[in-house]
């Protein structure tokens, strides 16, 4: 696992990004909340195929994404990294799943995370798989770096972009690519990170003001998202494995048990998730003791969850009003 640590400090009236170790992540990737949602969705209803199918491509481009942040997260120069950032120019927006940020330039990452056999239709300039086209990655990392090059020029940062698809997965196979794409294909991630380690080691990383500027034009994408409409009373109530999504409905002392998968987990840690996934779902609901108690499906006591939520938030009002924030 890599350490890093990032130090914010006040300069003048503007925050700065202080470099402390060889390589730092400005912003990590964390799970979009429509995958969240969709995720916990389908444990308590019977989600349409659509949205089922939407689940899968977010869940797989996820995995593909970290597992690439991963690979880039160990390199040794002191570069700076950031993650699925959505941004907006002149009215357009857009997203970029990984960048680099040397001393010198902005390495630009669509990643992949594509299984199976396909194939590349170069008088067309298109991908198909055996059932149908894909949208070409290519025409998406192209468009990102147009975008990013004009917010560039908007701030007067004038440093080069270099692209590149990423293909992740080892089951992945294009045939019939032109070697002249910006491809990296899934047994060549390795060798073409080294070419950083080469990188000199002396140079200042004087760039931190960009990964700033951009982690400051970050906006939410929920504008992407697409959430089937869903109500409490159409949910199925109780408390979920973290694991595989299975109900949990057994107590042995202080411990809930998954019999599907076999993982234990503290009734505390199990009913705190449970807040934070009612929270997720219903963000404008009170957090109240009955009502954490009917959501988690009685899986403990009244006193219990009383005492969990007394102990990791903020009580406000008195009797009949009595939450928690």
């Amino acid at each position: 696992m890599l350490i890093f640590t990032i130090h914010f400090y006040k300069n003048s009236s503007r925050t700065t990004v202080e470099r402390c170790v060889s390589i730092l992540i400005v912003k990590p990737r964390k799970r979009s909340l429509e995958l969240q949602i969709l995720t916990s969705l389908n444990n308590r209803l019977e989600l349409s195929e659509k949205y089922k199918s939407l689940l899968h491509t977010l869940k797989k481009g996820y995995e593909g994404e970290i597992l690439f942040e991963s690979y880039i997260s160990k390199l040794q120069n002191n570069f700076l990294i950031l993650s699925d950032l959505f941004l907006q120019v002149n009215s357009t927006n857009f997203q970029l799943d990984s960048i680099i940020i040397t001393y010198d330039k902005i390495f630009l990452y669509e990643v992949k995370n594509l299984e199976g056999d396909y194939y590349y239709d170069a008088t067309k300039d298109r991908i198909y798989s055996k059932t149908k086209e894909i949208i070409n990655p290519l025409s998406q990392v192209v468009r990102a770096e147009t975008l990013l090059r004009q917010i560039l020029q908007s701030l007067k940062i004038h440093l080069p972009i270099e692209y590149n698809v990423v293909f992740v997965n080892q089951e992945f196979t294009l045939y019939g690519a032109p070697l002249d794409k910006p491809f990296i294909y899934p047994t060549q991630i390795h060798r073409y990170l080294k070419k950083f380690e080469s990188m000199s080691t002396d140079k200042i990383n004087k760039n931190s003001y960009v990964a700033e500027k951009l982690l400051s034009l970050h906006s939410s994408d929920s504008m992407f998202w697409q959430i089937p409409p869903y109500e409490y009373k159409d949910l199925k109530l109780g408390v979920t494995c973290a694991v595989c999504g299975s109900f949990m409905n057994t107590v042995e002392g202080y411990s809930c048990i998954c019999l599907k998968c076999g993982k234990r987990e503290s009734v505390y840690s199990v009913i705190l998730r449970s807040v934070e996934e009612f929270k997720l779902l219903f963000p404008e609901e009170k957090i109240t003791t009955n009502g954490i108690f009917e959501w988690c499906g009685g899986i403990t006591s009244s006193r219990t969850i009383m005492r969990i939520l007394n102990r990791n938030f903020q009580m406000v009002g008195k009797y009949r009003s009595t939450h928690f924030v």
